[in-house]
């Protein structure tokens, strides 16, 4: 499919390999690790993604004279598996009225929920035009292929803002995001804390040192062979204790270090020679975002460590100002993790059912303004609470 407008010419294409890389690497924003065309491309070669799977891709392009301006990573979806933004209740509500709910148009990151810009447009480009052309082109698509709808997940606040010009219903979740307040080390962040937080995490820490094992920060670069296969026994053992749902293989992993070594940054804790525990996560720019967490053996706290504590140190010393930890996990926010407001936007192509939709989700947003809300009230980051309570009107003495 192509199409041509205000001298933009839009096309799709089912798969970033044959897209020069360069090119795309353009489009991609300085805190984005997950858009970079080694990242995706991996997926694409690892068969994650393509053929075989339900996540059939359909890259959203837009030149300008030969030159790629703008793209959208979008997918043709045959369930809603690893999009994390729960939408199985409308697809139950379709096929008890008969009608069809897949294929839909997913515009995501496959089994990558972390908010950054989904409309990738060159920074010399329009960004507004550019981006409104990709919506249309979204929308003619969908159209043109049969499919139920389009879904923006993980938007920014201002993605969610023009796709709501378009007839885009808007949805928010709870999520929680480590900010670096101008911290001088990990004393500094624990400064910020309520006191019975700031002890609780200190003990947490001296528990996990106290147990003797040897813990290090690795860029991707740095690591082995056996630290890969170390990695991937973590990831395969808690998906399949867990969740039940093994989306990656060994070859993604695999690919990530030759294509994303650069972005990959690694806890590990070590029993001697032998790794028990880590975190496979990913950085750019100013932000990092966690990902992968797996232990073989029961490490009382030793989540927390890998997960958040080593990674905190670590975004202090490389001055990154935001840590993504995933989503969900009331335990982040007793670490010191703000909540705030996730964003998606929803086109559906029936009418009643996008009526319907749309009053449910007119509810939902209203009720997770309060989940939020409620959170921040109650944070144990000195600041957070404060603002929190200066919105609500809360008296407070002098």
């Amino acid at each position: 499919m192509a199409t041509c407008s205000d001298k933009l010419e839009f096309s799709t294409v089912d798969s970033l390999l044959g897209i020069d890389a360069g090119q795309w690497n353009q489009l991609v924003h300085a805190d984005d690790p997950f858009h970079e065309w080694g990242f995706l491309a991996s997926l694409e070669l690892s068969g994650v993604v393509g053929a075989g799977t339900s996540w059939q891709p359909a890259y959203l392009l837009a030149e300008k004279g030969g030159q790629l301006v703008g793209a959208l990573a979008s997918w043709i979806r045959y369930d809603s598996y690893g999009e994390f933004v729960f939408d199985w209740h409308w697809a139950d509500a379709y096929q008890r009225a008969g009608l069809p709910y897949y294929p839909k148009l997913t515009v995501g990151l496959p089994f990558t929920p972390v908010t950054t810009r989904r409309f990738l447009v060159h920074p010399d480009h329009p960004r507004l035009e550019t981006s409104a052309g990709l919506v249309e082109h979204s929308l003619a698509f969908a159209v043109e292929q049969k499919l139920s709808g389009v879904h923006f997940l993980f938007v920014t606040e201002e993605e969610q803002q023009l796709l709501a010009e378009h007839d885009f219903m808007s949805r928010l979740q709870p999520e929680f995001l480590w900010r670096n307040s101008d911290y001088g080390d990990f004393d500094d962040f624990t400064g910020s804390l309520r006191s019975k937080k700031r002890k609780q995490l200190l003990h947490e820490r001296r528990q996990v040192a106290e147990g003797g094992l040897a813990i290090e920060t690795l860029g991707g670069d740095q690591l082995t062979d056996a630290d890969m296969d170390a990695l991937w026994s973590f990831y395969h053992d808690t998906t399949g204790r867990k969740w039940g749902e093994r989306y990656l293989n060994r070859d993604t992993f695999e690919n990530w270090r030759q294509r994303c070594a650069e972005r990959v940054v690694v806890v590990l804790a070590r029993d001697g020679d032998r790794a028990v525990a880590g975190t496979f996560n990913f950085f750019r720019g100013s932000a990092l975002y966690g990902r992968y967490w797996g232990a073989v053996e029961n490490l009382p706290l030793m989540h927390f460590e890998c997960c958040y504590y080593r990674l905190i140190d670590f975004a202090i010393e490389r001055g990154l100002q935001s840590f993504d930890a995933g989503v969900q996990g009331e335990h982040k926010f007793l670490r010191g993790f703000e909540a705030r407001p996730v964003c998606s936007a929803h086109w559906l192509s029936h009418p009643p059912a996008r009526q319907a939709v749309g009053s449910y989700l007119e509810q939902e947003r209203a009720q997770v303004r309060r989940v939020v809300d409620g959170y921040n009230r109650v944070s144990p980051l000195k600041t957070v609470r404060a603002r929190a309570a200066d919105r609500a009107g809360v008296f407070k003495k002098p």
